[in-house]
């Protein structure tokens, strides 16, 4: 039996269902044809042109992605906007692509629980659980909340993330020599979830894209923030998530190669 896009969403949506999804959200099939037979599956954290490229180069016909390009609806498809170029490249060259993003987030073994095991922690309860019928017997949803056996210092927990993250650099806010004893971690943008975060009295959140006001405000309230960047708290984890979509292939008897894209990279540099 020869690897189809169907048996890529089966897979995905019992990873991690769509029914996780936050209600703002866009995921499932972005591009493509449901019973398209798969030659090779590229894992990126975005679908840009480059990883178009590299998907072509390599043989690749589905590009599996956690952000989803079409994320908003657009009004039109044409090679006047970026995305319209990307969605016509990709229809062009016959690529399909599936994102799995909050939901994927979300899920047991996702993304924010891989983060948090990467970071060196193996227990944890939910910032904001799911309400989906599929969820109460699960721990899932977004964030995730840690208690320390042995507090550390902020200073030692903001080198623990570039560690792990093989992050360049972090931005942090509060007194290095703060004793954290309770800590969020919320993969990529988690400023929505700040208020949320506070009510658990945690003492620092560790989470990208942070923006001033928040964190200036945060910083007053006495909650220390770690911004390891939206990029580094994602891709680390979705190169696992590669590896237990390959597990679960080879288990269903399917041999076709996934590829961890090497195009695939922050679009931040530091000086």
């Amino acid at each position: 039996m020869s690897l189809k896009v169907k048996h890529i969403k089966d897979i995905m949506e019992e990873y991690a269902p769509v029914q996780l999804k936050e209600s703002y959200d866009n995921v499932g099939l972005m591009v493509g044809d449901i019973n398209s037979e798969i030659t090779s599956i590229l894992v990126a954290l975005d679908c840009t042109l480059e990883v178009i490229e590299e998907a072509k180069k390599k043989g690749c016909n589905l590009i599996l992605t956690h952000h989803p390009p079409l994320f908003l609806k657009p009004s039109t498809i044409t090679t006047d906007t970026l995305t319209g170029k990307k969605i016509l490249n990709l229809i062009k060259s016959d690529i399909n692509v599936y994102s799995s993003h909050t939901n994927l987030d979300s899920t047991d073994d996702g993304i924010n629980d891989i983060i948090t095991k990467l970071l060196g922690f193996n227990e944890w309860s939910i910032i904001s659980p799911s309400e989906n019928k599929l969820a109460l017997k699960q721990q899932v949803g977004i964030g995730r909340v840690v208690e320390f056996d042995n507090p550390v210092t902020l200073k030692e927990l903001c080198n623990i993330v570039k560690e792990k993250l093989e992050a360049s650099m972090v931005r942090y806010c509060g007194n290095e020599n703060k004793i954290i004893k309770k800590l969020a971690i919320i993969n990529g943008s988690g400023q929505d979830f700040f208020e949320a975060a506070r009510r658990h009295k945690v003492d620092c959140i560790i989470t990208g894209d942070t923006t001033y006001h928040y964190v200036s405000d945060f910083n007053e309230l006495g909650v220390a923030i770690i911004d390891g960047g939206h990029f580094e708290t994602e891709w680390p984890a979705m190169k696992v998530v590669a590896k237990n979509i390959e597990v679960k292939l080879r288990k269903s008897g399917f041999e076709n190669q996934i590829y961890i894209s090497e195009s695939c990279k922050s679009p931040y540099k530091y000086l």
